[in-house]
């Protein structure tokens, strides 16, 4: 077995973990993951060499959800337009969901719970997410910070929702 099938599989539960925290539904983070593969060998010839593998199968993946994020709202928009119905609602499921109690590190965005997920349990370090958000080390670790702030007044009961700043 060569060193790059030894990394690969030693990586993909990491990818799957990390795609279920995004997506919340085990087959949509096996979708993700096959996608994201799928992506990673069809550019393998677009990878840097001295690029760490973890990070770029990582960074392959959540863009991956995130374009595909983009082009459900889009579908529902453009459902909505054509037909006059507003398809776009939450299901009865996630009404329950929404409603009922969950963890405090479920209720915050998704742009902190995929910040959180890499840098703490995927051991992750600040620069590589750094590149896998196409951003600074500084911005990593601002956005890190009110991660954690906005996850301790969750769990304290100090806010309802957490915000997030969208710059750009």
């Amino acid at each position: 077995m060569s060193e790059f099938d030894e990394q690969l599989r030693e990586i993909i539960p990491r990818l799957r973990r990390f795609a279920v925290s995004l997506t919340r539904n085990g087959s949509s983070a096996d979708d993700l993951v096959q996608a994201s593969l799928e992506r990673a060998l069809s550019g393998w010839g677009d990878k840097r060499a001295d690029g760490d593998l973890r990070a770029w199968l990582f960074s392959i993946l959540y863009r991956q959800f995130l374009d595909a994020h983009r082009r459900s709202r889009r579908y529902a928009r453009m459902l909505e337009f054509f037909t006059g119905r507003d398809d776009a609602e939450p299901s009865v499921e996630r009404t329950v969901i929404a409603q009922s109690t969950l963890q405090v590190f479920d209720r915050l965005p998704t742009e902190q719970r995929a910040l959180l997920l890499m840098v703490s349990v995927e051991g992750l370090t600040y620069k590589e997410v750094a590149e896998i958000l196409d951003v600074p080390t500084g911005t990593v670790m601002s956005r890190l910070s009110r991660a954690r702030q906005a996850l301790r007044q969750l769990s304290d009961g100090e806010i309802s929702s957490p915000s997030l700043r969208i710059l750009k």
